[in-house]
């Protein structure tokens, strides 16, 4: 039994980070159900194999065809249920099928209606398509990420999509519903992946206006610029991380690496940076990355290892905390954050759409001989 168990949501089936919300209210225990089109709908790799996409754990899918009035009536019914919906389409598409957040407050006045854009519901870009290097570029995020001497880097799509936006659409479906919970209404949750974006820069726009952040990208605190917080190349071409940031620690690192007693430079001496960053290097080149683990075990020198996924799944500290699990034949990240000492159940397999369309409906209060003409008349499928 999760935090939100009890709590019915259904989400519009999409890619990226509205299913990536959908997984979190999943994952602690939400009743997630997906409408999911009857024929698939395209998306490349999302349909590659549903089954084995973390982003569809926990939920049940049924299967309807949205453009055909008695299919849209039918997903009315069930949002009519639901406590939350939530969908990741461009401003419009719902309400065109007749799904808008007013038709679906109007039926369910204490709904939380949670819509997921790049640019938002409304200002000029709105109506226009992007993907999350678009969104984090507007939001000042991009460009503050890469080498001074080199072009920005995107994050993969991690300050977009999940944590601008997916996050963001799941923080806000929650403060909503306890909204809802305390005797408010109803509630639509704008969540822009460009506004969520750039809420993620918050602390760099303070230490901007304090003189302690440049504009120029790889050259300030945690950007790369400091040699106490930087990537290093080791012996045997792995890598480490090192964020010594206090001073303190900045000394146990500089004991490690066997240069206490050097003549380095003061460890906030801008202007000498480049000189320690080499000194720093020099050294972390001598050894192999298993080497510098051993150095660095038990340190508080805030050195780790620069772990690929796979090595992540296996390393001590994540598989003490079950960091991650293994679940329908997939290594993937567990449930986050924990609520309450237990640790996170296990989730449960994805569906493939549709899977789930004549139990689902049934036990959402359709009454048989409905969810039978649905099948029968092709407005609901049963995909296996």
């Amino acid at each position: 039994m999760g935090a939100l168990s009890g709590l019915r949501v259904v989400e519009m089936a999409g890619i990226g980070p509205a299913p990536f919300t959908g997984m979190m209210l999943a994952d602690h225990g939400a009743e997630v159900l997906r409408i999911d089109r009857v024929e698939p709908a395209g998306l490349g790799i999302a349909e590659t194999d549903p089954r084995r996409d973390p982003l569809g754990r926990g939920k049940r899918s049924v299967a309807l065809d949205l453009r055909r009035p008695e299919g849209a009536a039918a997903a009315l019914d069930l949002i009519a249920r639901a406590d939350a919906v939530i969908e990741g389409f461009r401003p419009g598409v719902m309400e065109r099928l007749g799904l808008g957040p007013d038709a679906c407050l109007q039926r369910n006045p204490r709904l939380v209606y949670g819509r997921m854009t790049g640019y938002g519901q409304h200002g000029p870009l709105a109506p226009l398509a992007g993907h999350d290097i678009d969104y984090i570029a507007i939001a000042g995020a991009l460009g503050a990420i890469g080498p001074k001497d080199g072009k920005p880097v995107p994050p993969l799509n991690l300050v977009g999509d999940f944590g601008g936006g997916g996050m963001m659409l799941a923080f806000g479906v929650v403060a909503a519903l306890l909204q809802v919970a305390r005797g408010g209404p109803g509630q639509v949750v704008d969540a822009a992946m460009t506004d969520g974006a750039a809420l993620l820069t918050a602390m760099f726009h303070g230490l901007a206006a304090m003189g302690l952040w440049t504009g120029t990208r790889g050259a300030n605190l945690l950007d790369g610029g400091a040699p106490f917080y930087d990537t290093y190349e080791t012996a045997d071409g792995g890598y480490l991380a090192v964020g010594a940031i206090e001073p303190k620690f900045y000394a146990a690192l500089v004991e490690g690496l066997g240069l206490a007693g050097a003549d380095l430079p003061a460890q906030m001496d801008r202007a000498n940076w480049p000189r320690l960053k080499a000194r720093i290097a020099a050294a972390i080149r001598g050894r192999t990355r298993a080497a510098w683990e051993a150095v660095f075990a038990g340190s508080d020198a805030c050195v780790a290892p620069i772990l690929s996924m796979d090595e992540a799944a296996r390393h001590p500290h994540n598989r003490a905390r079950a960091t991650f699990v293994e679940a329908f034949g997939l290594t993937q990240p567990a449930p986050a954050p924990r609520i309450g000492p237990a640790p996170p159940p296990s989730p449960g397999a994805p569906p493939m759409p549709g899977a789930d369309t004549r139990q689902a409906l049934a036990d959402w209060g359709f009454p048989v001989a409905a969810v039978d003409r649905l099948i029968a008349e092709g407005i609901a499928g049963t995909r296996k």
